[in-house]
């Protein structure tokens, strides 16, 4: 299986990537949870978003260093991210997909990148924290400059609208039905 680097700024070289594409990203991305999203959309955007990176996650930050940065699930910021798609973003990071409107907004501009839930101290291992902003939101809710190192992705949502998350869902509530159609038809 071919893997693709990216680094930051992204360009549109994104918008040639396929859902289900792995890859890795170098570079500079912000991490925003909830609360840093409202902000930026009530103040303004604190960092240049063109070709930018979001990383949907509340990093633990110990004595400057970053301890464990798991990915929040997306889907929290659903009805938050279209603005930030506006302004240039390129990428959204995260676990357990987006939804339709989402990957709507991200047609022909950007894409969605999963990361595993779970692997905190893997994604911690490939980041170098360099600022913060919003610091007064809290540790979880701060935006972080980070720089990554190679973080290992998925393409989850392209840039064409094709989803994996969609299609995972659809195929395991086809199982479902058939299944529960199978067993009530068993049942005397």
């Amino acid at each position: 299986m071919t893997r693709i680097d990216l680094s930051t700024p992204l360009s549109h070289e994104v918008l040639m990537l396929r859902a289900g594409d792995h890859v890795t990203l170098s570079g500079t991305v912000y991490t925003a949870r909830d609360e840093a999203h409202l902000r930026m959309r009530e103040e303004g955007i604190p960092f240049d978003p063109h070709g930018a990176a979001i990383y949907h996650c509340g990093p633990v930050i110990h004595e400057g260093k970053i301890i464990a940065a798991g990915p929040t699930t997306s889907a929290r910021m659903n009805a938050l991210s279209g603005f930030l798609l506006e302004q240039g973003v390129r990428a959204l990071i995260g676990k357990g997909g987006m939804s339709r409107q989402v990957a709507d907004q991200m047609k022909g501009r950007a894409v969605y990148l999963a990361f595993t839930g779970g692997c905190a101290a893997l994604a911690a291992s490939r980041m170098t924290l360099r600022r913060v902003f919003f610091e007064d939101l809290g540790m979880a809710e701060a935006v972080y400059e980070i720089d990554l190192d190679h973080l290992p992705l998925v393409v989850g949502i392209d840039a064409a609208g094709n989803d994996l998350f969609e299609g995972v869902n659809r195929n395991a509530q086809a199982r479902f039905k058939k299944r529960f159609s199978l067993s009530r038809e068993a049942v005397p």
